[in-house]
């Protein structure tokens, strides 16, 4: 097994280099997201974006964040609770997946427009904000500007109704773009990879009772999961697209930097538990 180490350091290194790279990306993009929206989020005067305990996160009129845990003390058994106040994209993105916080703030502002529980479909969203089906491939491209200029005219929102309802379809519209620029970096790193677990065989990343993650011989990730609406029957996850509906990349990546470093310590011994290097 030993001369499986080298491959194994470069696919562990190139895991921990995507993650990196995927988190400078999201941050970037969650803040322009934040930027173009200051406007409407001071207008509706905040939003709360997830209150199901013990998790809380709600975003205030200025752009900061408000993020809540609730923890058993184990010294004296009872619960604690701490608030932090998150200033940056690049900190929220550390805590959260960049697609449940774009689903979060179309939730919430849907919420607050009082606009039906069911969500228009992101096409139909897209194409009435004037993003043509050839700019979706490329996520985030311009995002803001066209949805922006799709409305040049409608003049700024005289209500917090509308200023909601205009959060929340931008908000949609973000969220499929983060999905796709998500499922995009994946098959980036499966590319990258195809190589190198061709010499391995299957690397099997998570093996729980509600989940199955797989890296495989052939490149490429294989999930199994048990929804949460339907608990009794497996769901196959085999391509990008699919993947990244239950999983965040980074950590798809983290997770699987680090089980290769644990299983075989000496393959990068530059990187931390999660994947990082040390400062």
């Amino acid at each position: 097994m030993s001369g499986s180490n080298p491959v194994l350091g470069e696919i562990a290194n190139e895991a921990a280099i995507e993650r990196s790279s995927f988190l400078v990306d999201a941050a970037r993009q969650l803040d322009g997201f934040l930027k173009a929206n200051a406007g409407r989020i001071a207008e509706v005067g905040g939003l709360v974006l997830i209150d199901d305990d013990p998790d809380y996160l709600s975003v205030a009129p200025d752009g900061s964040f408000r993020s809540r845990t609730r923890y058993q003390d184990e010294a004296t058994g009872e619960w604690v609770s701490e608030t932090e106040v998150i200033e940056s994209a690049a900190e929220l993105v550390e805590l959260y997946n960049a697609a449940e916080i774009y689903a979060a703030f179309a939730d919430a502002a849907r919420e607050a427009a009082g606009l039906p529980a069911e969500p228009t479909g992101t096409d139909e969203l897209m194409e009435a904000a004037g993003i043509a089906p050839e700019e979706r491939s490329d996520p985030y491209a311009g995002a803001a500007d066209d949805w922006a200029a799709a409305r040049e005219g409608a003049g700024p929102p005289t209500t917090r109704e509308e200023a909601a309802t205009r959060l929340y379809d931008l908000a949609l519209s973000f969220q499929e773009r983060s999905q796709d620029s998500e499922s995009r970096l994946i098959e980036r790193f499966e590319a990258a990879a195809a190589d190198l677990a061709g010499q391995l065989g299957d690397l099997i990343i998570v093996d729980d009772d509600d989940e199955r993650l797989t890296f495989r011989d052939n490149g490429h990730f294989h999930a199994e999961v048990l929804p949460e609406e339907d608990p009794d029957n497996w769901r196959q996850l085999d391509d990008p697209e699919e993947l990244v509906q239950f999983y965040d990349p980074t950590d798809v990546f983290g997770d699987l930097a680090e089980s290769i470093a644990e299983a075989f310590p000496g393959v990068a011994p530059e990187l931390d538990v999660d994947g990082d290097s040390p400062a």
